[in-house]
């Protein structure tokens, strides 16, 4: 069985994200795995500020797929952005990595919002699977999982990460941090 330690992957995503930042730069947490890391790493890296929370929800290209379930998990009100986007460097934040579509969908979201001097993606795991040509400018770890198994990052009370690996035929629905 898989182990992953996602305390130990967020001090490299902590070094990868801190390589990344340049004057202007913002972190933009994808709802709600990479808002949870975004939150963490502004605070862990001193940033001055507050991050971004972004949805994919009104840009999904597979909604009729996915349903309802996840825009009502996510609210209406999901993407918060406390800054200008207009100029700014971006490095969108997210758990996992799978097909590129929810990164897709949420560039789609923070170009409604203005045009950014650049985007940058930094995510925990990068498990393959791509079906889009979207990649991560940092990623604390690549691993192959087959398409039948779900990862997701789960935040515990005392804000501390783990990871959650299922078999998505056991219908158990979808994750707190997304099941990628």
């Amino acid at each position: 069985m898989l182990q992953l330690d996602a305390e130990a992957l967020y001090a490299e995503l902590r070094t990868g994200v801190r390589q990344l930042l340049r004057p202007q730069t913002v972190l933009v947490g994808i709802w709600s795995g990479g808002a949870w890391l975004a939150e963490r790493l502004q605070r862990d890296l001193g940033l001055p500020g507050e991050h971004g929370v972004i949805s994919s929800t009104l840009h999904r290209d597979d909604f009729g797929s996915r349903g309802l379930v996840s825009s009502q998990k996510q609210g209406s009100d999901a993407t918060q952005l406390p800054f200008a986007i207009e100029g700014r460097h971006i490095v969108l934040v997210d758990d996992v990595l799978y097909t590129g579509r929810t990164i897709r969908a949420v560039v789609n979201e923070l170009f409604d919002f203005g045009r950014p001097a650049s985007v940058q993606l930094a995510v925990l795991v990068d498990r393959g699977g791509r079906e889009l040509p979207i990649g991560a400018a940092f990623s604390a770890a690549r691993i192959v999982l087959p398409p039948t198994q779900r990862l997701s990052l789960v935040r515990a009370d005392d804000g501390s990460f783990e990871f959650s690996l299922r078999d998505a035929a056991s219908g158990s629905g979808g994750a707190p941090g997304g099941a990628r």
